[in-house]
């Protein structure tokens, strides 16, 4: 199969093969990254600098005789005081030369196509290119910042000249490459963090900037990088780096088809993003339409009309996370069941649990509440229907208590060990026992504090968008598992079904409030005081409709998991086949 036919008769395949941006380890931005375009886009610089993008022309100078001419030109320059004597580099061994190249072509290395243009102090005013004046998804050069002399970072040292491509040896995966194409003025000094290398007898400096940037090259810099945080290689792993170098003409021939073929990726790009907000606007304007739907019966006839195109609206991790939130919004709002009006309304209800804390504050069992506001009319954030009540959630409790965080061991508790529990532990929609940190052999257990089976939690500090986020802990829940001061714990009425206050509270009216409200100057770590918590006003059904709602929002949430998970598996399917097709393209297995 032709290079051509690889790229164009598989376009459905780049286009199709997209992931899921994660943020941080915690969640996901709902951000979809185009990886399919991201391997066509490996795919031909793989092809390109393998020789298998453009033909080969017999009539084409061969390689060798270009290097040969290459070096007599150094030789000169070097002899005439213009520039250093090349670096002594350890030769090129025949197991450090990736793979055979077509016939005229020829293995070097980068120090043997051209040279640097050593350093200076700045002496004037400058144009510092540091890796902010680098634009790395068009490999140029942005409108660097000038600088005088006296206000020159220690780093501006090297020279730059045009014609010339600059590497970011420091954190390579950035790919901070570009070419400096035409004059810079003033005179431009680049980073000590870049290597310099400006290409002699013609060679353009585009074709050494795609080869930089190619599978190959990269793969090569991550054997020989050094470091984690910021990993990096120096100036003599750079120049010492393996290079395919083919006729001139064909050079220009390449340079020529792969800026023609990333022209196209950009083309696709722009035209995949459109598709995928012309998506999300049509997702998030027939739910809006479901949510604002005025009983249960509107929603059904609005969810057929969903479920007509089910396959096509709900295709990405973002549609459905919103379809999970709109069921969620449905329930709280009474509109998901209908009512019965032989339930006893939801008024009787909140009588029932006040009388029964009277009793328990009278008996000392309890400790009376704080008075919370009363909900006023003005501050009732959407109807409901006539059976239910709005009433806030200290109403519905008998107490709250938080937990204790001494200074526990970095691993989780051994199998029989007592452990205290991270806020991650509640932040994911259900109750993971496995977060948490083994308390150490020094310290007693607070048994008080133990976690219990059906307990109702909520995480009081955690980042902007997990922020009392809730769960309920399951029957199966392990022992000697204690509650951390960041987490809360809500005793609840026994007339009350926790499962329906805690879809309440992860509800997308609760995640507004709870941002109202809550603390904290960094987005990362934000907080909820517990009379804030105790303060949400939730839309309490009848008891027997709480049981209803809960059973049809567990029935569509586990549909929208079973969606979910063939997303995940025809997305993984679609990036393996891109990966291979990049595999058998590079004649890897």
């Amino acid at each position: 199969m032709s290079a051509r036919e690889l790229i164009t008769d598989h376009l459905d395949l780049w286009t199709g093969a997209v992931t899921q941006k994660r943020s941080g380890g915690r969640g996901n931005n709902g951000k979809i990254e185009l990886t399919g375009i991201k391997k066509l886009r490996e795919l031909i610089l793989e092809l390109a600098v393998r020789g298998k993008l453009v033909e080969q022309d017999p009539s084409d100078e061969p390689a060798s005789v270009l290097l040969e001419r290459i070096a007599q030109e150094k030789a000169r320059l070097v002899k005439e005081g213009k520039i250093r004597k090349p670096r002594k580099l350890p030769p090129l061994s025949d197991t450090s030369k990736p793979f055979p190249l077509p016939e005229r072509w020829e293995w070097t290395q980068i120090e043997a196509v051209g040279h640097d243009w050593g350093q200076k102090e700045p002496d004037k005013a400058f144009s510092y290119i540091d890796v902010s004046a680098i634009d790395n998804i068009k490999g140029v050069i942005k409108k660097p910042e000038t600088i005088s002399p006296i206000n020159a970072p220690s780093r501006a040292r090297k020279k730059v000249r045009p014609n010339t491509v600059i590497y970011s040896t420091v954190r390579p995966y950035l790919q901070n490459i570009a070419v400096v194409e035409d004059q810079v003025d003033p005179e431009p000094i680049a980073s000590t963090a870049f290597a310099i290398v400006s290409p002699l007898c013609g060679v353009p400096a585009r074709y050494l900037l795609h080869y930089l940037r190619s599978p190959v090259f990269v793969r090569y810099v991550e054997s020989v990088q050094t470091g984690i945080a910021y990993p990096a290689i120096n100036d003599k792993q750079f120049f010492s780096g393996a290079l395919p170098v083919p006729p001139l003409k064909e050079q220009h021939r390449i340079v020529e088809k792969v800026d023609e073929l990333m022209a196209l990726c950009d083309r696709l790009e722009q035209q995949v993003g459109d598709q995928l907000e012309a998506h999300e606007v049509l997702v998030d304007t027939l739910l809006d339409a479901l949510t604002c739907s005025a009983d249960a019966a509107e929603v059904a006839e609005n969810w057929a009309r969903l479920a007509e195109h089910f396959d096509t609206l709900f295709t990405t991790e973002a549609s459905i996370d919103k379809l999970k939130q709109a069921i969620l919004q449905l329930a709280v709002m009474g509109r998901l069941v209908e009512q019965d009006p032989n339930d006893e309304p939801a008024s009787v209800l909140l009588e029932k649990i006040a009388e029964e804390k009277t009793r328990l504050i009278k008996e000392r069992k309890i400790k009376k509440s704080k008075v919370t506001p009363k909900m006023q009319e003005e501050t009732i954030p959407f109807d409901i229907p006539k059976n239910w009540e709005w009433c806030r959630l200290e109403s519905l409790t008998l107490y709250s208590e938080s937990g204790w965080s001494p200074q526990c061991n970095s691993a989780p508790r051994s199998e029989d060990g007592w452990g205290v529990l991270k806020v991650s532990a509640v932040s994911w929609g259900k109750f993971n026992p496995n977060e948490n940190k083994g308390l150490p052999d020094s310290l007693s257990p607070r048994k008080e504090l133990e976690v219990r089976p059906s307990d109702f939690l909520i995480s009081r500090a955690n980042t902007a968008d997990l922020v009392a986020r809730s769960v309920i802990v399951p029957t199966t829940s392990p022992e000697k598992l204690m509650l951390s001061d960041k987490i809360i714990r809500v005793v609840l009425s026994k007339k009350i079904y926790p499962p329906y206050i805690n879809i309440f509270n992860n509800s997308a009216y609760a995640r507004e409030y709870y941002s109202s409200v809550a603390g904290g100057t960094s987005h990362s770590m934000k907080n909820v005081s517990r009379d804030k918590i105790n303060q949400l006003a939730i839309a309490l059904p009848p008891l027997n409709e709480q049981i209803r709602i809960l059973e049809v929002v567990e029935n569509l949430l586990l549909l929208c998991e079973k969606i979910n998970k063939s997303l995940h598996c025809l997305a993984g399917l679609k990036v393996e086949l891109a990966n291979g097709a990049v595999r058998k393209a590079s004649g890897d297995r």
